[in-house]
């Protein structure tokens, strides 16, 4: 799967600003320095309605898929580091 990064920038305003800078963390820090697997993952992740993406990102469930919850637990992990 071929990454078009400025569409992923775009994709990642959700909205609802605290999923915008969540989600533009992640692409302004990670995602450039990701490896091709991750990059496709947090493609599809961002194709995942907001409800979801928001209740993953609290917490509040968990991601039906493992390279999901890994950029989730990153996002989460930000202000830990």
């Amino acid at each position: 799967m071929t990454v078009d990064e400025s569409r992923l920038r775009w994709r990642c305003r959700r909205g609802m600003r605290e999923l915008d800078q969540l989600l533009g963390w992640y692409f302004e820090q990670r995602f450039v320095r990701s490896g091709d697997g991750a990059k496709a993952a947090f493609a599809e992740l961002l194709e995942q309605p907001d409800p979801e993406l928001w209740s993953w990102l609290l917490g509040q469930s968990t991601p039906p898929r493992p390279d999901w919850l890994s950029i989730i637990d990153e996002i989460r992990s930000r202000d830990r580091v």
